[in-house]
């Protein structure tokens, strides 16, 4: 059963009660007043809330919004979420737009009036008893009204009148809150349409915006004209380089570049103005007063969807900058080859990479740094090696050699060079993180000696060499980090006193041990079990220095 604008049985309204309480004509007019000075969404539902409520003498009032922007034609009502409330009682947040009183608003667009919830015949127990109750969005109230607020446009939203007497809605109160939902309704539609111009505006605006700072940052330089030939816009590029001003706009091209730009070229601009023909690749010199430039012009027109003719577009690409953006790349490409070959065989590939991306961290002359240096050297090599054969010997180093560098690499460290049956690694060069580095350096030790100590170990095999051992010495400190060696011969290494005393230490470290200073002791923390030992004198040194043996980790 249908029920439209109260007018079907069961919907009665009624006609008893003081005349004094209901709704005038002038009160339309007043509460029609008040809306007219609102033009948000939020003001003008306010006002339809609190008139609706007051000059009706309802004791509950509730706006519900659609969710989504309603179509009237859609498979799915979108639901209503509460948007403003006005009296003590609760209602539910939320409105299921799939409840049936909700699409009977949405199909028939009419008010629903609902009076006397305890005697209605149509409150009887069939499935109208729901399409009733849903008006009531209170269980206290016993009389509702349900007035969409809908344009030919869109479906704003729901308004819900109610009260705890039956029989509430008469004839006078139907037609005040119909009229003035109607009202309000278009009210709402034009706050709501004003949002979307102004949105569309501020798109518009910052699409324009978006567009000019992607002309500007463009190297290229644009010029485009009106179908006179005047110039009509020109990006910054053009402007710096040509020395164009605001006041150049609406000069013509032929006058403005007569100059500047060869005749074959201005001619060829003024043939594409009257045929709307494309030109590309047109190359030139520009000489303009202070600078030229070596260009590619190419020359496309600007036309409406219609095909109407708006004027030019001119792109010059400056081949002088290009030229010169070509040997910068080519210097950079060279330089991060050197740097490439000269680190590759001896980092990990994530600090390579790191220095890839960043190779100004690297000056090739020399630079001060602080570092961890690390020298281990085998304990017993010069014995061992006596009267054996040299390419034993080398086999024998080379097992070692390329297990331990394993174990640098890893860490993050650099292997500056072998000396002999000594390794010589740096943590810190040429990128540096100083406690990480001096943490990395030691953790590298004590795995090499672990490594040695190991009964698994593939190297230090066959006769002697099992009796091998390796002594390690690490500190840390400030160092000279560069290019060294001759015009025929350059290396990448490192000097000063820091890698002196490391050699020193390595010398005083005996075998399975890892001796560092106190200048590395206090960049690694406490993250390692130490044995302090006396102070020892070394070579180079006036004052004896204070060392650790490192025993393991913490």
């Amino acid at each position: 059963m249908i029920f439209k604008a109260s007018i079907k049985s069961g919907s009665r309204v009624s006609e008893k009660e003081d005349n004094s309480s209901l709704p005038e004509n002038h009160d339309l007019v007043r509460a029609g007043s008040l809306l007219a000075r609102e033009n948000s969404l939020k003001d003008l539902v306010s006002v339809l809330v609190e008139q609706s409520q007051d000059i009706s003498r309802a004791d509950l009032t509730a706006f519900y919004l659609f969710k989504e922007s309603g179509s009237g034609g859609g498979a799915k009502t979108p639901d209503l979420k509460l948007y403003f409330k006005r009296g003590r009682y609760p209602v539910p947040e939320t409105i299921s737009g799939g409840f049936e009183s909700i699409r009977f608003l949405c199909e028939c667009r009419e008010a629903l009036v609902f009076n006397n919830a305890l005697t209605s015949e149509y409150f009887a127990p069939t499935k109208d008893k729901n399409f009733l109750r849903e008006v009531l969005i209170n269980s206290e109230m016993k009389s509702a009204m349900a007035l969409p607020l809908f344009t030919p446009l869109r479906e704003i939203g729901v308004l819900f009148v109610c009260s705890f007497m039956p029989n509430f809605f008469n004839r006078r109160r139907f037609y005040f809150l119909d009229s003035f939902a109607k009202l309000a309704g278009g009210a709402m539609q034009n706050a709501l349409l004003a949002v979307e111009n102004r949105q569309s505006m501020q798109k518009i605006d910052s699409l324009e915006r978006y567009q000019e700072n992607v002309f500007n940052s463009m190297t290229n330089l644009i010029i485009t004209t009106d179908p006179a030939g005047q110039i009509f816009y020109f990006n910054e590029a053009a402007g710096q380089v040509m020395g164009l001003e605001e006041n150049d706009l609406g000069r013509s091209i032929e006058k403005t570049f007569k100059n500047a730009l060869s005749a074959n070229t201005i001619k060829t601009i003024s043939q594409c103005l009257q045929d709307g023909s494309e030109i590309l690749g047109l190359e030139g010199i520009y000489r303009g007063g202070k600078s030229e430039m070596d260009y590619s012009l190419n020359i496309a027109p600007l036309k409406t969807p219609r095909g109407r003719k708006e004027g030019l577009t001119l792109l010059f690409t400056n081949q002088t900058r290009e030229k010169e953006l070509k040997q910068t790349v080519s210097a950079v490409t060279e330089e991060r080859r050197v740097i490439k070959d000269m680190f590759a065989r001896y980092m990990s590939q994530e600090v390579m990479a790191s220095l890839m991306e960043t190779p100004d961290s690297v000056k090739l002359g020399g630079d001060k740094r602080n570092a961890t240096v690390f020298f281990a050297d085998i304990r017993g090599y010069t014995s061992f090696s006596e009267g054996r054969d040299p390419h034993e010997i080398v086999e024998i180093l080379n097992e070692y050699f390329s297990e331990a560098v394993e174990h640098v690499v890893k860490y993050k460290g650099y292997i500056d060079k072998f000396i002999g049956d000594c390794i010589m690694a740096v943590w810190g060069v040429p990128m540096a993180a100083e406690k990480e580095d001096a943490v990395n350096a030691v953790s590298c030790a004590l795995t090499i000696q672990s490594m040695v100590r190991s009964a698994k170990r593939k190297f230090f095999k066959g006769r002697d060499s099992s009796r091998l051992r390796v002594g390690i010495g690490v500190n840390t400190g400030p160092l000279v980090a560069g290019n060294l060696g001759s015009m025929q011969r350059m290396d990448y290494s490192v000097i000063g006193d820091t890698v002196n005393v490391a050699a020193r230490l390595e010398g005083v470290a005996g075998a399975d041990e890892v001796i560092i200073s106190q200048s590395t002791r206090d960049q690694i923390g406490e993250a390692f079990r130490l044995e302090k030992r006396p102070e020892v004198k070394v070579k180079g040194k006036e004052k004896p220095i204070q060392i650790y043996n490192v025993i393991g980790l913490k």
